[in-house]
């Protein structure tokens, strides 16, 4: 099974109807994002659905941040669990009748278990920052030299912030993998792999 962690961005939403075992995790950070929005909008039943539900989301993250006050990790998920229920029944019985409000709540209606899955999982981290932050550099290089003119160099550069990125996270040499690259590539080779070597095969 793959988890994406990711926004709520639609295009994300085609991988779990693609392949049914791929599995989303939406960012929680931009999820409470656009409560903060309903917070400050000019309707009040907005604010009054928005500061409940902000609320609801602090006293989850409060909770994880006294993990090691619990008595197990059982305990601790039964606890989170249990304001992932309060949170839910916030946002889709207790709505007010606004169209906003009608929005947040058909994210919870179709996708509160993409939103928890990090409850269940504790492998899984409640937002993309990890990939945002990968990413941040090739949204500043896009900004300062407003991207390629063509598929080959849209291609060449999809490939090469990806080989930069993985890299780094590996801790791997980006020279050396590019070196073996070309050199396999001449002698009519496969390219190297960038998937992660497990220490238990080494």
């Amino acid at each position: 099974m793959t988890t994406i962690g990711c926004d709520y961005f639609s295009a994300y939403h085609k991988f779990m109807r693609l392949d049914e075992n791929v599995k989303l995790q939406f960012c929680i950070a931009h999820l409470i994002r656009d409560i903060k929005f309903l917070c400050v909008h000019p309707d009040k039943a907005n604010q009054v659905y928005g500061e409940r539900l902000r609320e609801q989301f602090r006293k989850l993250f409060k909770t994880i941040a006294r993990r090691e006050e619990f008595a197990s990790e059982a305990t601790f998920r039964r606890s989170l669990e249990r304001i992932r229920d309060e949170i839910v029944w916030d946002a889709t019985a207790e709505q007010p009748d606004t169209q906003h409000a009608a929005n947040m709540a058909e994210r919870f209606y179709g996708h509160f278990q993409d939103y928890f899955r990090f409850i269940s999982d504790p492998n899984i981290g409640p937002t993309n920052n990890l990939a945002e932050q990968a990413i941040r550099f090739v949204a500043i290089h896009r900004r300062m030299t407003q991207g390629t003119r063509g598929a080959n160099g849209q291609s060449w550069f999809e490939r090469i912030c990806t080989v930069l990125v993985t890299c780094e996270q590996q801790g791997r040499s980006v020279f050396e993998y590019l070196v073996e690259s070309v050199q396999r590539f001449l002698a009519g080779e496969s390219s190297p792999s960038l998937l992660p070597v497990s220490r238990d095969s080494s």
